[in-house]
Order: C-alpha cells, then sequence, then structure tokens
C-alpha cells in the first residue's frame, strides 16, 4: 500500500506541473497572437472580400478565371497573400488569364496550369495563419513552395493589411506578387533548350489521390464522397533518377539540351535493338536510348557534401563506396574531379533552383562505359546462368578456395565450377547464358580459368594440364531467328615450363564482337556462350578436359587501349 500511495502521490505532482506548463504555454500562444482574436471573424468568405475590394480586382479576375472563386467560396480554410493593382497590373492580370485559357483549350489540367501552379497557388496556402511580432516560420504554399513568413511580409513582400479573419480563412494584402522559385524538375520545362528532357520525364508523370489531404463529405452506399479531392503529382523516373521536385530535397542535375538530346538518342538508339519478338520492343528501344542518357545525371547535394564533391560526385544511379567495396563492384556513376575541364560539370551554363541546380549542357561530357554500357560479368558457380550440359557430370561441382591457399582472394569470389567429362574419355560441352547485352558494341569477351592446385596444392602433374577447347556463340537476329556461331581457332589456357597450368588465366575468347540484338533488362538472356573441350585421345598427356571455370567477361571494345576491369593472369 505504501508503495502505492508513493506512486500517486508523484503522479500527482507531475499532473500538477502539467498544468502550469500548460498554462504557461497558453500564455505564451496569447502574447504570441496578441490580440488577434480568432473567434471573431468578418462575415462572408475570403472570395467575397477579395471580390468585393476594388484595390484586389486584378487579382480578383484571375482568380475567378481559373475557377478558384468556388475553392475560396468553400468550407475549407486558408491563408491569402493577395498583391493590389499598385503592383500586380491589369495588363498583367489579362497575360496570365490569356496563358491559362491557352494552357486550358490544350486539355492542360488545372493543377498543371503553369498560371494557377506558379501564380494562384503561390498566394495561398491551407489554414490560417495570423502574424505577431513574434511570427517566424516557413509555410508550405499550395503548389508545395515554401515561403518565409514574418511579423510584417512574406518572403520580403510587406504587408499593407494583415490578419484580416473571414469564414473560412484569412487574408493578408501585400505590395508585390511573390515570386515562383522553380523546383529543378520544374525549371526544366520552363527553359525551352530542355524541353526533350522534360518532356520524357513529364511522360512518366501521373496524379494520385491522396485522401489524408482531402475534405471528406457524406457516405454514399458505402463510401465516402469528398467535397475537395486532392491529387499529389508521382512519377516513377523520381525513384529511380532522383526526387527532383521534392522541395525538402537538394539536387543538381546535368541537362542536356534538344540538340544534344537528339544526337544522343540517335546514337544511344541502336544499342538497344530488340529483335522483333520481344514483348513491347519499340517501347523498351525508347524508353532505355534515353534513360541510358540521364542516368548517371542527377546528385544528391545530401550524399554529396562539400569538399568531397570537388574531389569525386556519386550520382543517384551509383552504388555506395561500402557496397562497392564489399561485393567488388566497378565505381559506375561515380564521377572523379567533376569540375575539371572535360568533365561532367563543364557546362555551359547554370540556374539555381529552389531545392538546387540545373547544369545545362551542349554537350554531356559523360563516358557511357562509366555509366550503361558496363562490363558483363557471370559467375560460372551462379545456377542461373548455367544453360546446358552435354557429355558432363551434373550438376556442375562447385568448388570454394579455401582460406590458406595460395590462390585465395585471386578468384572472383573465391569460388569457380568443374565441368568434369562423363564418360571420361568423352570431350564435354558446357553452356552459359549473358545477359544484359546491348546491341551494336564491340565486346572484347574473356573467360577466365582456374588451376587445379586452386582445390588442391598437392594436385597430380595430369590434373594441372592446361585446356585446349573451342568457342561457339548463340543468339537471335533481328528476326528471331537463333543460331550457333563458332568462333574461329582454337583456344588454350596457359602453362608453364612443364606443361601445367598454374595460374589464373584470363583467355580473351573475342574481340570485339558485335551481336545484332539487345537482352538488355530481359530476363530471358538472349546470348549464350558454349566451350567444348578438343582433346584427341592423343593429347590426353598435353591437355585435360576438365574445365575449371571461375567466370565470364564482356569488356565493352576499346581501340588502342588495354581492356578495363579485367585480371590477366594472376599469380
Amino acid at each position: 500500500m505504501k508503495m502505492k500511495y508513493i506512486n500517486i502521490g508523484r503522479t500527482a505532482i507531475v499532473a500538477f506541473a502539467t498544468v502550469l506548463f500548460c498554462a504557461a504555454c497558453s500564455d505564451e500562444w496569447n502574447d504570441h497572437y496578441e490580440k488577434f482574436d480568432t473567434s471573431v471573424a468578418n462575415s462572408g468568405t475570403l472570395w467575397e472580400a477579395i471580390s468585393s475590394q476594388g484595390n484586389l480586382s486584378n487579382f480578383s479576375r484571375v482568380v475567378q478565371a481559373c475557377g478558384y472563386d468556388a475553392v475560396l467560396n468553400g468550407s475549407q480554410t486558408f491563408s491569402v497573400f493577395a498583391p493590389t493593382n499598385d503592383q500586380f497590373t491589369s495588363t498583367q492580370a489579362d497575360s496570365l488569364i490569356n496563358v491559362f485559357n491557352e494552357q486550358k483549350a490544350k486539355g492542360v489540367r488545372s493543377d498543371d496550369n503553369t498560371v494557377v501552379k506558379q501564380f494562384l497557388q503561390n498566394h495561398i496556402c491551407l489554414y490560417k495563419y495570423p502574424v505577431s511580432s513574434l511570427t517566424d516560420t516557413t509555410l508550405v504554399m499550395m503548389n508545395g513552395k515554401y515561403a518565409k513568413l514574418k511579423a510584417d511580409n512574406i518572403e520580403q513582400h510587406s504587408f499593407l493589411t494583415k490578419n484580416v479573419l473571414y469564414g473560412n480563412g484569412v487574408l493578408f494584402t501585400i505590395n508585390n506578387k511573390v515570386e515562383y522559385f522553380p523546383n529543378v524538375f520544374e525549371y526544366l520545362g520552363l527553359d525551352k533548350d530542355l524541353d526533350s528532357v522534360y518532356q520524357f520525364v513529364n511522360s512518366y508523370s501521373e496524379y494520385e489521390f491522396n485522401p489524408n489531404k482531402s475534405v471528406p463529405g457524406d457516405i454514399i452506399d458505402g463510401r465516402t464522397e469528398y467535397l475537395d479531392s486532392v491529387t499529389e503529382l508521382s512519377n516513377l523516373l523520381f525513384r529511380t533518377l532522383g526526387r527532383i521536385n521534392s522541395e525538402d530535397s537538394t539536387y543538381w542535375m546535368v541537362a542536356p539540351t534538344n540538340e544534344e538530346w537528339t544526337n544522343l538518342t540517335s546514337t544511344y538508339t541502336d544499342y538497344f535493338n530488340y529483335h522483333k519478338n520481344v514483348a513491347k520492343r519499340d517501347s523498351m528501344q525508347y524508353a532505355n536510348a534515353r534513360l541510358a542518357i540521364l542516368r548517371g545525371t542527377v546528385f544528391s547535394r545530401t550524399e554529396n557534401p562539400d569538399p568531397a564533391f570537388n574531389d569525386s560526385a556519386m550520382s543517384t544511379n551509383a552504388t555506395h563506396y561500402a557496397t562497392r567495396k564489399l561485393l567488388d563492384l566497378d565505381p559506375y556513376y561515380v564521377f572523379y574531379k567533376p569540375f575539371e575541364a572535360g568533365n561532367i560539370f563543364d557546362v555551359d551554363d547554370d540556374f539555381t533552383c529552389s531545392n538546387g541546380k540545373v547544369l545545362k549542357a551542349n554537350h554531356l561530357n559523360i563516358d557511357n562505359r562509366n555509366t550503361f554500357m558496363q562490363t558483363i560479368k557471370v559467375e560460372a558457380e551462379h545456377v542461373l546462368y548455367q544453360d546446358t550440359l552435354q557429355d558432363a557430370e551434373e550438376p556442375l561441382t562447385a568448388r570454394q578456395v579455401a582460406v590458406d591457399n595460395p590462390f585465395r582472394d585471386k578468384i572472383s569470389n573465391n569460388s569457380y565450377v568443374e565441368v568434369i567429362p562423363k564418360p571420361a574419355s568423352a570431350n564435354p560441352t558446357v553452356r552459359f547464358a549473358i545477359p544484359n547485352v546491348l546491341s551494336n558494341v564491340g565486346y572484347d569477351i574473356y573467360g577466365v580459368f582456374v588451376p587445379a592446385t586452386a582445390l588442391d596444392t598437392l594436385a597430380t602433374h595430369e590434373q594441372r594440364l592446361p585446356n585446349s577447347f573451342r568457342v561457339t556463340l548463340r543468339y537471335p537476329d533481328e528476326n528471331d531467328v537463333t543460331s550457333d556461331r563458332q568462333l574461329s581457332g582454337t583456344k588454350r589456357t596457359d602453362s608453364d615450363a612443364n606443361g601445367e597450368m598454374n595460374v589464373v588465366d584470363t583467355v580473351l575468347l573475342a574481340e570485339n564482337y558485335v551481336f545484332p540484338t539487345c537482352s538488355y533488362d530481359l530476363s530471358d538472356p538472349q546470348v549464350k556462350i558454349s566451350l567444348r573441350s578438343t582433346v584427341t585421345s592423343r593429347q590426353t598427356s598435353t591437355y585435360t578436359k576438365v574445365f575449371r571455370i571461375d567466370c565470364f567477361i564482356l569488356v565493352p571494345h576499346e581501340e588502342a587501349t588495354e581492356p578495363k576491369n579485367v585480371k590477366h593472369k594472376i599469380q
């Protein structure tokens, strides 16, 4: 009982302190709003007030022309910051009304109309926001823009009248209109030189109903009827490129001009040539060619703080360093020394936006081998890519390199497969699927082979022998006719002076090989690569029929340069 009594006493003390705190808060709240009494309002609505005031006639005409008279005459509560005729002229009002009507005639929905979004919604916010001498806050306007509200101004535009309360909100008059400050996405739509980028990105835009921000009415037939339905912009590309429409984030975007966009799409379209039986081949080619341009052009400044940004810029499509290191991935979509001449931020002009910058580029300084034209690496031990076996033990035997083996960390993922002939006298054939191949791109194709000593350092001489084999590629042409193309010549893995294979050997299987069709982003890989042992009965003392395969690597070809991302003959 004593313990219970003590608990009750503590509760009473807390409750008493809470009452005192609330009383203090109430006094502070009252001081904040001074003598503004929200229970006393002028008769009528905001629209009735605006339409009856002669010095707001120009603003009133735009409100009515855009259909917002009904909005401001309804039951929802607003704060309106209306510019007077002194600074918002009849000519300006006429111009806005003409633009609104032109866009309406073209079928532009009201919330997308630039007059509504950039002018009306830039002067109206939801709920009542009276001011006092203590006011220093930020409002979210109806168009999502942030506006600084202080005791005597909004966005540094002085109040001529303030805190005039009506039945559905509070009215302010200001000495000038509030300028519209576009975000990165909106700027793309305002700059005529960037029409092409905007039209493509905006083609993924759609508006989704938000019940939490909508005004519910009666329930009819079990469903809520909304008095005011609020929809919000959604765009699939914002999830992959970055939320360049968000006022809460900061992004830089390198945007190619229309001419550069046309040049790049003309070139990139050839890289995404799907065969005729691929579902939606035309739309896939269209979208992927354009996404190939845009991926790597958007940078979150949250993820790229100064001063590291000057040394390397990681785009929104890049994999974070820790993950790259863990999985041994190449640094695609990461740009080093980005501000130096000829690098990604070497552009023709840049524009500050409400949530970052748009960097306007007449030439996009991006090496496509650092973005979409990537090295393809297929791990032989991945069952997903093991296609066909002939004259070999099934399934393939997966091997792991022991921690104390000299080849530890010299073999990709420290694992590989063994292809063992069955019967022992047979020449086995193994075929692997290669995903995400681009069309009309020259690839240098490598196979990486593992010595027997990667499993057993005491392997016999016969086990250590090199391989001798032929390579065949299978892929469809544009008419979806698939056939095998045998590469010329027999390929061999390396051997030392003793005729033994004692290295991880990277063998060039084909150089600058071009595929006519693309399998990028298809669930079913279209390209297959086959290895067939060519060891005759007379060669069994010189070569082995057993394949030990680490991986296959397809590297976009570069003339007169050492192929990137390939580890050669690791000793």
